[in-house]
Protein backbone atom coordinates (compact mmCIF):
# COMPACT_ATOMS: atom_id res chain seq x y z
CA UNK A 1 0.00 0.00 0.00
CA UNK A 2 2.93 2.32 0.91
CA UNK A 3 4.38 1.66 -2.48
CA UNK A 4 1.57 2.73 -4.25
CA UNK A 5 1.23 5.74 -2.65
CA UNK A 6 4.64 6.70 -3.50
CA UNK A 7 4.48 5.97 -6.75
CA UNK A 8 1.38 7.82 -7.30
CA UNK A 9 3.16 11.27 -5.15
CA UNK A 10 6.25 10.78 -7.77
CA UNK A 11 3.69 10.82 -10.90
CA UNK A 12 1.81 13.55 -9.50
CA UNK A 13 4.98 15.61 -8.86
CA UNK A 14 6.30 14.87 -12.25
CA UNK A 15 3.16 15.98 -14.20
CA UNK A 16 3.02 19.25 -11.95
CA UNK A 17 6.33 19.94 -13.06
CA UNK A 18 8.72 22.18 -10.90
CA UNK A 19 7.39 24.93 -8.74
CA UNK A 20 7.15 28.34 -11.03
CA UNK A 21 9.61 31.21 -9.96
CA UNK A 22 8.74 34.69 -9.18
CA UNK A 23 9.22 36.99 -12.64
CA UNK A 24 12.55 39.40 -12.24
CA UNK A 25 12.84 42.65 -13.77
CA UNK A 26 13.16 42.78 -17.63
CA UNK A 27 16.39 43.28 -19.46
CA UNK A 28 17.45 46.99 -19.10
CA UNK A 29 15.22 48.05 -16.21
CA UNK A 30 17.30 47.36 -12.82
CA UNK A 31 17.52 50.01 -10.55
CA UNK A 32 20.85 51.34 -12.35
CA UNK A 33 19.28 50.67 -15.83
CA UNK A 34 16.22 52.63 -15.88
CA UNK A 35 16.61 52.79 -19.52
CA UNK A 36 12.05 52.85 -20.69
CA UNK A 37 11.42 54.20 -17.62
CA UNK A 38 13.71 57.26 -17.74
CA UNK A 39 12.96 57.98 -21.62
CA UNK A 40 9.34 58.36 -21.00
CA UNK A 41 10.16 60.95 -17.91
CA UNK A 42 12.68 62.91 -20.76
CA UNK A 43 9.65 62.46 -23.40
CA UNK A 44 7.22 64.10 -20.80
CA UNK A 45 9.53 66.79 -20.09
CA UNK A 46 9.75 67.45 -23.87
CA UNK A 47 5.92 67.34 -24.28
CA UNK A 48 5.76 69.79 -21.39
CA UNK A 49 7.89 72.33 -22.62
CA UNK A 50 6.75 71.98 -25.84
CA UNK A 51 3.24 73.01 -25.24
CA UNK A 52 4.23 75.53 -22.73
CA UNK A 53 6.64 77.07 -25.08
CA UNK A 54 4.19 79.48 -26.66
CA UNK A 55 3.15 81.14 -23.07
CA UNK A 56 6.70 81.53 -22.67
CA UNK A 57 7.72 83.10 -25.61
CA UNK A 58 5.16 85.47 -25.31
CA UNK A 59 5.70 86.47 -21.40
CA UNK A 60 9.61 87.16 -22.66
CA UNK A 61 7.84 89.57 -25.63
CA UNK A 62 5.93 91.64 -23.35
CA UNK A 63 8.13 91.93 -20.30
CA UNK A 64 12.33 90.39 -20.76
CA UNK A 65 12.11 92.27 -24.13
CA UNK A 66 10.76 96.00 -22.50
CA UNK A 67 13.00 95.79 -19.72
CA UNK A 68 15.89 95.15 -21.85
CA UNK A 69 14.97 97.80 -24.14
CA UNK A 70 14.20 100.42 -21.22
CA UNK A 71 17.88 99.43 -20.09
CA UNK A 72 19.34 100.48 -23.12
CA UNK A 73 17.60 103.55 -23.48
CA UNK A 74 18.95 104.74 -19.93
CA UNK A 75 22.16 104.60 -21.24
CA UNK A 76 21.79 106.23 -24.80
CA UNK A 77 21.26 109.65 -25.61
CA UNK A 78 18.02 109.67 -28.05
CA UNK A 79 16.57 112.52 -30.15
CA UNK A 80 12.88 112.08 -30.80
CA UNK A 81 11.95 112.89 -34.64
CA UNK A 82 8.98 112.43 -36.93
CA UNK A 83 7.90 108.74 -37.14
CA UNK A 84 10.02 107.78 -33.74
CA UNK A 85 13.51 108.38 -32.57
CA UNK A 86 17.17 107.93 -33.53
CA UNK A 87 19.90 106.89 -30.99
CA UNK A 88 22.51 109.52 -31.10
CA UNK A 89 25.11 107.83 -28.32
CA UNK A 90 25.36 105.50 -25.63
CA UNK A 91 26.59 107.31 -22.15
CA UNK A 92 25.54 106.90 -18.37
CA UNK A 93 25.14 110.14 -18.13
CA UNK A 94 21.32 110.23 -17.08
CA UNK A 95 22.01 107.84 -14.09
CA UNK A 96 24.27 110.57 -12.37
CA UNK A 97 21.64 113.21 -13.64
CA UNK A 98 19.14 111.54 -11.89
CA UNK A 99 20.56 109.92 -8.78
CA UNK A 100 22.03 114.35 -8.15
CA UNK A 101 18.53 115.56 -8.86
CA UNK A 102 16.62 116.62 -6.07
CA UNK A 103 13.23 115.88 -7.91
CA UNK A 104 14.26 112.26 -7.66
CA UNK A 105 15.87 111.93 -4.18
CA UNK A 106 12.17 113.83 -2.66
CA UNK A 107 10.33 111.14 -5.05
CA UNK A 108 12.01 108.41 -3.44
CA UNK A 109 11.67 109.70 -0.15
CA UNK A 110 8.02 110.15 -0.18
CA UNK A 111 7.61 106.64 -2.03
CA UNK A 112 9.82 105.00 0.93
CA UNK A 113 7.40 106.94 3.19
CA UNK A 114 3.94 106.29 1.66
CA UNK A 115 4.73 102.52 0.88
CA UNK A 116 5.91 101.93 4.85
CA UNK A 117 2.78 103.49 6.25
CA UNK A 118 0.13 102.00 4.39
CA UNK A 119 1.64 98.78 4.30
CA UNK A 120 1.99 98.66 7.69
CA UNK A 121 -1.64 100.12 8.62
CA UNK A 122 -3.03 97.49 6.15
CA UNK A 123 -1.81 94.67 7.93
CA UNK A 124 -2.33 95.89 11.34
CA UNK A 125 -6.15 96.41 9.94
CA UNK A 126 -6.25 93.63 7.85
CA UNK A 127 -5.49 90.99 10.24
CA UNK A 128 -7.96 92.43 12.88
CA UNK A 129 -10.78 92.45 10.33
CA UNK A 130 -9.56 88.88 9.19
CA UNK A 131 -10.16 87.98 12.92
CA UNK A 132 -13.40 89.51 13.20
CA UNK A 133 -14.20 87.53 10.23
CA UNK A 134 -13.22 84.72 11.15
CA UNK A 135 -15.55 84.53 14.58
CA UNK A 136 -18.08 85.61 12.13
CA UNK A 137 -21.36 82.96 11.61
CA UNK A 138 -23.55 82.89 8.78
CA UNK A 139 -23.14 86.37 8.09
CA UNK A 140 -19.35 86.41 7.39
CA UNK A 141 -20.61 85.92 3.64
CA UNK A 142 -22.19 89.03 3.53
CA UNK A 143 -19.34 90.79 5.52
CA UNK A 144 -16.94 90.25 3.13
CA UNK A 145 -19.10 91.20 -0.02
CA UNK A 146 -19.28 94.28 1.47
CA UNK A 147 -15.72 94.13 2.73
CA UNK A 148 -14.35 93.51 -1.28
CA UNK A 149 -15.90 96.50 -1.93
CA UNK A 150 -13.51 99.39 -1.96
CA UNK A 151 -10.67 96.17 -3.47
CA UNK A 152 -13.48 95.40 -6.60
CA UNK A 153 -12.70 99.34 -7.66
CA UNK A 154 -10.65 100.47 -10.30
CA UNK A 155 -7.73 102.78 -8.77
CA UNK A 156 -8.99 105.52 -11.13
CA UNK A 157 -12.65 105.32 -9.46
CA UNK A 158 -11.31 104.91 -6.39
CA UNK A 159 -9.44 108.39 -6.40
CA UNK A 160 -11.67 110.48 -8.30
CA UNK A 161 -14.31 109.32 -5.58
CA UNK A 162 -12.20 110.49 -2.92
CA UNK A 163 -11.38 113.25 -4.73
CA UNK A 164 -14.89 114.95 -5.23
CA UNK A 165 -15.09 113.96 -0.70
CA UNK A 166 -11.87 115.83 -0.52
CA UNK A 167 -12.80 118.52 -2.61
CA UNK A 168 -12.38 122.07 -0.87
CA UNK A 169 -15.81 123.51 -2.73
CA UNK A 170 -18.26 121.25 -2.54
CA UNK A 171 -16.78 118.26 -0.76
CA UNK A 172 -18.30 115.93 1.65
CA UNK A 173 -15.30 115.57 4.23
CA UNK A 174 -14.40 119.79 3.85
CA UNK A 175 -18.33 120.40 4.82
CA UNK A 176 -18.05 118.15 7.60
CA UNK A 177 -14.44 119.29 8.71
CA UNK A 178 -16.16 122.86 8.30
CA UNK A 179 -18.67 121.81 10.89
CA UNK A 180 -16.10 120.73 13.20
CA UNK A 181 -13.53 123.06 12.77
CA UNK A 182 -15.42 126.06 12.18
CA UNK A 183 -13.26 126.97 8.96
CA UNK A 184 -12.54 125.21 5.64
CA UNK A 185 -9.54 123.08 5.21
CA UNK A 186 -7.96 122.66 1.81
CA UNK A 187 -7.33 119.11 2.20
CA UNK A 188 -5.67 118.20 -1.34
CA UNK A 189 -3.95 121.93 -1.08
CA UNK A 190 -1.42 121.55 1.59
CA UNK A 191 1.22 118.65 1.22
CA UNK A 192 0.84 116.95 5.30
CA UNK A 193 -2.67 116.86 4.15
CA UNK A 194 -2.66 115.94 0.67
CA UNK A 195 -0.32 113.01 1.90
CA UNK A 196 -3.06 111.97 4.61
CA UNK A 197 -5.49 112.00 2.34
CA UNK A 198 -3.54 109.50 -0.36
CA UNK A 199 -2.70 107.41 2.42
CA UNK A 200 -6.73 107.28 3.72
CA UNK A 201 -7.40 106.27 0.20
CA UNK A 202 -4.97 103.31 -0.44
CA UNK A 203 -5.52 101.80 2.84
CA UNK A 204 -9.19 102.07 2.27
CA UNK A 205 -8.84 100.15 -0.93
CA UNK A 206 -6.14 97.90 -0.31
CA UNK A 207 -6.96 97.14 3.46
CA UNK A 208 -9.50 94.01 2.24
CA UNK A 209 -6.61 92.20 -0.07
CA UNK A 210 -4.96 92.15 3.00
CA UNK A 211 -7.77 90.80 5.22
CA UNK A 212 -8.62 88.06 3.02
CA UNK A 213 -5.28 86.73 2.84
CA UNK A 214 -4.78 86.87 6.75
CA UNK A 215 -8.35 85.15 6.70
CA UNK A 216 -7.45 82.39 4.58
CA UNK A 217 -3.91 81.73 6.75
CA UNK A 218 -6.25 81.71 10.09
CA UNK A 219 -8.57 78.74 8.16
CA UNK A 220 -5.91 77.09 7.38
CA UNK A 221 -4.83 76.26 11.60
CA UNK A 222 -5.31 73.36 12.73
CA UNK A 223 -8.18 73.25 15.67
CA UNK A 224 -6.03 70.97 17.83
CA UNK A 225 -3.56 74.31 18.51
CA UNK A 226 -5.62 76.24 20.05
CA UNK A 227 -6.97 73.06 22.30
CA UNK A 228 -3.54 72.65 23.34
CA UNK A 229 -3.01 75.99 24.12
CA UNK A 230 -6.37 76.10 25.88
CA UNK A 231 -5.55 73.07 27.88
CA UNK A 232 -1.88 75.19 29.03
CA UNK A 233 -3.57 77.98 30.55
CA UNK A 234 -3.15 80.32 27.87
CA UNK A 235 -5.62 83.64 27.55
CA UNK A 236 -6.89 85.33 24.23
CA UNK A 237 -3.90 87.96 23.90
CA UNK A 238 -1.11 84.66 24.48
CA UNK A 239 -2.95 82.49 21.77
CA UNK A 240 -2.65 85.21 19.34
CA UNK A 241 0.98 86.09 20.28
CA UNK A 242 2.41 82.68 20.48
CA UNK A 243 -0.03 80.54 18.54
CA UNK A 244 -1.94 82.58 16.32
CA UNK A 245 0.80 85.26 14.90
CA UNK A 246 3.65 82.44 14.24
CA UNK A 247 1.30 80.14 12.07
CA UNK A 248 -0.01 83.71 9.99
CA UNK A 249 3.87 84.25 9.41
CA UNK A 250 4.05 83.37 6.17
CA UNK A 251 0.79 84.23 4.91
CA UNK A 252 1.08 87.40 5.83
CA UNK A 253 5.21 87.75 4.49
CA UNK A 254 2.90 87.20 0.90
CA UNK A 255 0.80 89.81 1.63
CA UNK A 256 3.76 92.80 2.70
CA UNK A 257 5.36 91.54 -0.58
CA UNK A 258 2.85 92.06 -2.66
CA UNK A 259 1.95 95.18 -0.94
CA UNK A 260 5.13 96.73 -1.32
CA UNK A 261 5.36 96.16 -5.05
CA UNK A 262 2.21 97.81 -5.54
CA UNK A 263 2.48 100.62 -3.30
CA UNK A 264 6.08 101.26 -4.25
CA UNK A 265 4.73 101.30 -7.99
CA UNK A 266 1.85 103.28 -7.15
CA UNK A 267 1.04 106.02 -9.81
CA UNK A 268 -2.79 105.96 -10.68
CA UNK A 269 -3.62 107.05 -7.11
CA UNK A 270 -1.26 110.40 -6.88
CA UNK A 271 -2.15 110.89 -10.48
CA UNK A 272 -5.96 111.20 -10.49
CA UNK A 273 -6.03 112.67 -7.23
CA UNK A 274 -3.47 115.43 -6.48
CA UNK A 275 -1.75 115.18 -9.65
CA UNK A 276 1.59 115.13 -7.57
CA UNK A 277 0.95 117.95 -5.88
CA UNK A 278 0.85 120.49 -4.11
CA UNK A 279 4.05 121.35 -6.06
CA UNK A 280 5.78 117.98 -6.03
CA UNK A 281 4.54 116.95 -2.49
CA UNK A 282 2.71 113.89 -3.84
CA UNK A 283 4.98 112.94 -6.60
CA UNK A 284 5.87 109.21 -6.95
CA UNK A 285 8.88 107.91 -8.52
CA UNK A 286 6.16 106.22 -11.10
CA UNK A 287 5.18 109.77 -11.38
CA UNK A 288 8.65 110.95 -11.89
CA UNK A 289 9.35 108.81 -14.61
CA UNK A 290 6.16 109.31 -16.77
CA UNK A 291 6.82 113.34 -15.97
CA UNK A 292 10.37 113.15 -17.55
CA UNK A 293 9.40 110.04 -20.47
CA UNK A 294 6.82 111.85 -21.38
CA UNK A 295 5.90 115.85 -20.60
CA UNK A 296 9.55 116.28 -20.42
CA UNK A 297 10.29 113.93 -23.63
CA UNK A 298 13.51 113.09 -21.94
CA UNK A 299 13.68 109.32 -22.97
CA UNK A 300 17.45 108.52 -21.94
CA UNK A 301 16.59 109.97 -18.30
CA UNK A 302 12.95 108.84 -18.20
CA UNK A 303 14.04 105.00 -18.74
CA UNK A 304 16.89 105.53 -16.21
CA UNK A 305 14.19 106.54 -13.68
CA UNK A 306 12.00 103.68 -14.40
CA UNK A 307 15.51 101.29 -13.84
CA UNK A 308 16.71 102.54 -10.84
CA UNK A 309 13.25 102.36 -9.29
CA UNK A 310 13.10 98.75 -10.61
CA UNK A 311 16.33 98.53 -8.82
CA UNK A 312 15.14 99.59 -5.34
CA UNK A 313 12.23 97.42 -5.48
CA UNK A 314 13.77 94.22 -6.23
CA UNK A 315 16.68 95.19 -3.99
CA UNK A 316 13.68 95.78 -0.86
CA UNK A 317 12.10 92.73 -1.63
CA UNK A 318 15.29 90.74 -1.36
CA UNK A 319 16.06 92.08 2.03
CA UNK A 320 12.39 91.60 3.04
CA UNK A 321 12.61 87.67 2.17
CA UNK A 322 16.00 87.63 3.72
CA UNK A 323 14.90 88.97 6.90
CA UNK A 324 11.61 86.66 6.93
CA UNK A 325 14.01 83.84 5.90
CA UNK A 326 16.40 84.40 8.68
CA UNK A 327 13.68 85.00 11.94
CA UNK A 328 11.93 81.76 10.55
CA UNK A 329 15.16 79.74 10.62
CA UNK A 330 15.53 81.48 14.31
CA UNK A 331 11.80 80.30 15.38
CA UNK A 332 12.53 76.90 13.86
CA UNK A 333 15.61 76.18 15.63
CA UNK A 334 13.91 77.79 19.16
Amino acid sequence: MNAVTSSATSSATVARGPAPQPAGPPAGTGPRGGGPARMSRRRRARTGWFFASPALIVIAAVTVFPVLFSLLLSFADVRLEYGGFRLLSLTGDHYAAVLSSPEWRYALVFTFGFTAVTVLLELVLGTAAALVLERLGAARGWVLAVLLLPWALINVVAAQLWGYLFNGTYGGLTWLFEQILGRQPDILGQPASAMGAMVVVDVWKTTPFVAIVVLAGLMLIPGDVYEAAEIDGAGAWTTFWKVTLPQLRPIMAIAVLFRILQAFGIFDLPFVLTQGGPGTATESLAMLGYKTLFQNLDIGRGAAVATTTAVIVISCCLLFLRVFKTQADEGGRA
